[in-house]
């Protein structure tokens, strides 16, 4: 079936915007070289035609591929990235470079994941080969040998003279895993057969995706010494299980084992209790423990109303500023301004994420999309609490913005997820409506 005239305005949509982030990438990086140079950058020209070239191979993956998708999450997508990239070349031009190159390898992604997956029903055929290789991924930094350390956290892989986060796939393939168990056990989950005073709960046999989420992020948390991820899955298998089921009781449960699970190990490890310490009490070392989360708020009171303009404020005098810290960056340079501006983006992408859930027809779809979109959600929720100091530091990244090749990657496969599921709705919908106008017709 040839895509439909409102297909092809979203496509053309879809482009006019991404040019436009394309734009305000180019305009901010050109405006950051300028501060240091009077002149020109010399490779500007070079700079843009692999910014355009990456966004169209994007886009004429979608035209091609998801013709009918959403029109917003790529540009959104692009926009992001864009003001990443701006912020990380402030910082370090080497890992500039590097962020360039993740981003190629994460289109090329984007682009192998619409090709690869024509139907989501697929995935949700080999749920249990899903959950295997994600329980795999997550495990992996555990295993000696191949797993590495580094800014105490165990999670790391090097193969060869590849290093990267295997988790990051984990949790795109765990919620495959989740959300096909999940609709195939809602109802059991949702209405429960055994009486406990005035509540029904289920068989003790079906909480089992529950009990291996709590398992795993303490697992997560423990051994890896990963405070963030831990706190990640586990509030995104517990958001998707509230979903499936609509009873409050699972969230409030979720949250009882999450934080039993954390005051143990509050009590057991010293990684854990530095981090709450230091939020609480950011001052009680400064020139230490707090020195990272001190500087991040002195950037966001230099950066005031409008900031201090690109290229003119101090964001290297923070700690691991182009990862962890890339928000506190954004705010020193461009203000309130730019972080609500970068905020309602990621409200804008979330949003747009939710709206492909609810308007899918079919269950596995519905509860895969709000799961995807549930964890760049949550994770934008984590990082920017902790730069903050809204919640205790966590460690995990921006999507789209920070640097980390692995992340990035991820994040360009859940984007494509989206826009297939989108797609597919949309699909639908119009193979549908002919039958719909015909029995209206008869009808009458």
């Amino acid at each position: 079936m040839s895509p439909s005239p409102l297909a092809r305005a979203r496509r053309t949509r879809e482009l006019g915007l991404g040019l436009l982030a394309v734009l305000l990438t180019a305009g901010g990086y050109v405006l950051t070289a300028l501060a240091e140079d009077p002149d020109m950058p010399a490779g500007i020209w070079g700079f843009l035609a692999v910014v355009v070239g990456l966004l169209l191979a994007a886009h004429l993956a979608v035209r091609r591929l998801a013709p009918r998708a959403d029109a917003t999450l790529l540009p959104l997508a692009a926009l992001l990235n864009g003001l990443g990239f701006v912020a990380i070349s402030r910082l370090d031009q080497d890992l500039a470079a590097a962020q360039a190159t993740w981003t190629a390898v994460g289109v090329g992604a984007f682009v192998a994941t619409l090709l690869l997956v024509r139907r989501t029903r697929v995935l949700e055929r080999y749920r249990y080969s899903f959950a295997l290789l994600g329980i795999v991924c997550l495990l992996a930094p555990l295993v000696p040998g191949i797993g590495r350390e580094v800014n105490g956290s165990r999670l790391w892989v090097r193969a060869g003279p590849l290093n990267f986060q295997p988790g990051e796939a984990a949790k795109v393939l765990l919620v495959v895993f989740f959300a096909a168990y999940l609709v195939e056990r809602r109802e059991l989950l949702a209405a429960g057969n055994r009486r406990l005073g005035r509540l029904m709960l289920p068989d003790p046999r079906h909480l089992g995706p529950l009990a291996l989420a709590w398992g795993v992020s303490m697992v997560v948390m423990i051994q890896e010494k990963d405070l963030g991820s831990s706190l990640l899955f586990f509030a995104v298998f517990a958001a998707m299980l509230y979903m499936a089921t609509n009873r409050a009781a699972y969230l409030l449960g979720g949250l009882v084992l999450f934080a039993a699970g954390a005051s143990i190990a509050y009590q057991l490890f010293d990684h854990v209790q530095v981090r709450v310490e230091t939020w609480l009490d950011p001052w009680a070392d400064p020139q230490g423990t707090g020195y990272q989360i001190l500087q991040s708020l002195f950037a966001f009171g230099t950066g005031g109303f409008a900031g201090t303009g690109l290229g003119l404020g101090s964001p290297d005098k923070i700690p691991n500023a182009a990862t962890d810290f890339v928000f506190a960056a954004v705010g020193e340079e461009l203000g309130l301004l730019g972080t609500v501006g970068m905020v309602i983006a990621f409200l804008l992408l979330v949003g747009s994420g939710y709206r492909i859930a609810v308007q899918a027809e079919r269950p596995f779809a519905k509860l895969f999309a709000a799961g995807l979109t549930t964890i760049v959600g949550v994770q934008t929720l984590l990082i920017l609490g902790g730069v903050t100091r809204l919640i205790p530091l966590t460690g995990i990244t921006l999507p789209f913005v920070s640097y980390g090749g692995s992340s990035l990657v991820a994040n360009f496969v859940i984007l494509a997820l989206l826009l297939r599921i989108s797609d597919e709705t949309a699909a639908d919908a119009e193979a549908e409506a002919p039958a719909a106008r015909a029995v209206s017709a008869v009808t009458r």
